[in-house]
């Protein structure tokens, strides 16, 4: 059998491995850890979720929904194993944090055409080769990459992860599970805060002592993952327009919309940890403990992790990459994951796909898949390749970067339904 190997075990390292090795290929699986930790990483299974357990929206009228529908049909390895740890959130697909990722490490392990192989890898081997070593790959592999490419503009931003906190310490009296809208079943913790409290938490939160990150600066937070402090300092509403908004949510204490809501979603499958949404953060622990516990529900919170924050470096992708995230100059070295400028969970796993399915069609001198813009994983990938972009930026999978509709759709919802239709009728096509 060809070899390929494939370079990281995350979620786009193990989708890829995934996929050529169900192709026949030999797949050697390189991943640094245990070896070598970063900071950021608690656990030595692959496709570890160092942020949040939300793979996000899971309606088709959503185009990350979209996304992970795709993935479903065309086989994914972390699609399978993310439906088969899901815990409820309401209309979010989440999953149990540990029992997914032992889940793909299982899969992957068990495979007989996948060798896996613990060790860091420092330079950039000769195809065919995947390099999916995330976005907070090793010094000695961001300096070999930027050799590689002969050039010094990889970039880089800061990426925050929220606390968790236990069940039994909440203060149910001061909260309720409900889901926004009353969408799906009953899913989230909301903790209420009167304007008062709101306000005297924003301060604090603004005023509060960061972490040391080094080279940290507002300008290079990406506005999807943004430290909760960072949005307190600008301005006193911001957060109760960003994830302690309170739109959809009724207090049956009250009866009432309550000023602004922190709401909490459950970690695992066991429902005994809770992540707090949008509490990605830089702040010192301690801080993190006073500032997070005037929180009315959580004055007496039990915190098993605080948040970290940590940075992710990617390439200038547009410049770099084709529309099968291979290296221009020589597609037989690819790349997958976050380090290509795909933003999210099931952004990685789509990279990682379509790497892998892209090369094992090069290996065996067929024409390489066709998902067009009119797909969610094709139009990612070319938004990813697009040569005219002048400022690459991190993007999440949206919408706006598939292609339109040729004819008027009234309403968005019903926009979205139809470019997704029409996006699952393409693939229908493309297996026939």
């Amino acid at each position: 059998m060809t070899e390929v190997r494939v370079i990281g075990a995350g979620l786009a390292g193990s989708e890829a491995a995934w996929q050529l090795a169900e192709r026949g290929f030999a797949v050697r699986l390189s991943e640094m850890k245990p070896v070598k930790m970063t900071p950021a990483h608690h656990c030595a299974d692959f496709a570890e979720l160092v942020c949040s357990n939300s793979l996000r929206g899971d309606r088709l009228e959503n185009a990350v929904g979209l996304l992970k529908e795709e993935l479903r049909r065309l086989g994914s390895l972390i699609l399978q194993c993310a439906d088969a740890t899901r815990v409820e959130a309401g209309g979010c697909l989440a999953v149990d944090r540990y029992g997914f990722s032992g889940m793909v490490t299982e899969r992957i392990r068990s495979h007989p055409n996948i060798t896996v192989i613990s060790e860091e890898v420092t330079e950039v081997p000769a195809g065919p080769v995947i390099i999916a070593t995330g976005p907070l790959t090793s010094d000695a592999m961001s300096e070999a990459i930027g050799r590689y490419f002969g050039q010094t503009d990889y970039l880089h931003f800061f990426d925050a992860a929220a606390p968790l906190v236990t069940l039994e310490s909440i203060d149910m009296t001061k909260a309720w599970y409900a889901s926004r809208y009353d969408r799906g079943s009953a899913d989230y913790i909301n903790c209420a805060m009167t304007r008062e409290e709101y306000q005297a938490f924003v301060r604090e939160l603004a005023a509060a002592e960061e972490a040391e990150v080094h080279g940290f600066e507002d300008k290079n937070v990406f506005e999807g993952c943004m430290p909760v402090e960072v949005m307190a300092r600008r301005g006193e509403d911001t957060l109760r327009y960003g994830p302690l908004k309170p739109v959809g949510l009724r207090d049956p204490a009250t009866g009432r919309e309550p000023y602004a809501v922190v709401q909490l979603r459950r970690d695992n499958a066991a429902g005994n940890i809770y992540n707090l949404v949008g509490f990605q953060t830089h702040l010192r622990f301690p801080e993190q403990k006073r500032v997070f516990s005037m929180i009315p529900a959580l004055h007496d919170a039990e915190f098993v992790r605080y948040g970290v924050m940590h940075r992710n470096t990617f390439l200038n992708s547009p410049k770099l990459l084709d529309a099968c995230y291979a290296d221009r100059r020589d597609p037989m070295v690819a790349f997958a994951g976050q380090m290509t400028g795909v933003e999210g969970y099931v952004e990685s796993c789509a990279s990682g796909y379509l790497a892998a399915v892209s090369m094992a069609a090069r290996l065996e001198e067929r024409p390489v898949p066709d998902f067009g813009t009119v797909t969610a994983i094709g139009a990612l990938a070319h938004y990813v390749s697009d040569s005219t972009v002048a400022s690459f930026q991190p993007m999440n999978v949206n919408f706006g970067i598939i292609a339109p509709l040729e004819q008027r759709v009234r309403g968005k919802a019903n926009k979205n339904l139809a470019i997704a239709n029409r996006s699952l009728a393409h693939l229908e096509a493309m297996e026939k």
